[in-house]
């Protein structure tokens, strides 16, 4: 009887740190027309902008978005336009939590935002090269930096050929690809499809 109790014990202990992870560490896949890429939000470190992240995701905003800057050695920046370059109407921006210890190495996210440090509203990027000179250094509008709330765990050979991909001018607008990288669907992974 002993060893049932302490076995349910351990097992509803795995549950719960299973569960937990999840929490902590969501994961997103983004389904491209050049295949898809696997983020891990990181919660704990990032809340409100993980937060504000994960409600785009589920409300399908970036559903049909393309990656519309795309700098190679830099970073490749999404979420916020249409294949047509329209921009998409956004909720209130966010708290810049750049202040929060991730740096902006390759392979991690970000949010993308204006001069105004606190200004991110739906746009993030994937950093492809380590762009410290993106790192919180004080709080001030000039040293704030770009909020890194998580990293690619899956899809990484994705992002490397969308860095490399031909791009031109649109309006205003440089380093759009000249073929659109479209964010056919954004979905929030359960622990049984969190790869």
């Amino acid at each position: 009887m002993h060893r049932l109790t302490a076995f349910l014990c351990a097992l509803l202990l795995g549950l719960s740190a299973a569960v937990w992870a999840d929490e902590a560490n969501p994961r997103v896949r983004l389904v491209t027309n050049k295949g898809d890429i696997v983020l891990q939000l990181d919660r704990a470190k990032a809340p409100k902008t993980v937060e504000n992240f994960l409600r785009y995701v589920q409300t399908g905003f970036y559903d049909g978005t393309i990656f519309h800057r795309v700098i190679d050695n830099f970073m490749i920046q999404g979420g916020g336009f249409t294949p047509e370059m329209l921009q998409k109407e956004t909720r209130p921006p966010i708290m810049n939590e750049a202040d929060n210890g991730l740096r902006n190495l390759i392979g991690t996210i970000a949010m993308a935002r204006t001069g105004d440090p606190h200004s991110a509203t739906a746009q993030f990027f994937i950093n492809v090269n380590n762009n410290d000179f993106l790192d919180f250094r004080e709080k001030t509008p000039r040293a704030w930096g770009y909020a890194v709330f998580g990293r690619v765990v899956s899809g990484m050979d994705v992002v490397k050929a969308i860095k490399g991909v031909p791009t031109t001018t649109v309006g205003y607008h440089q380093n759009v690809p000249v073929e659109p990288i479209i964010i056919q669907q954004a979905v929030v992974l359960d622990a049984a499809n969190s790869k």
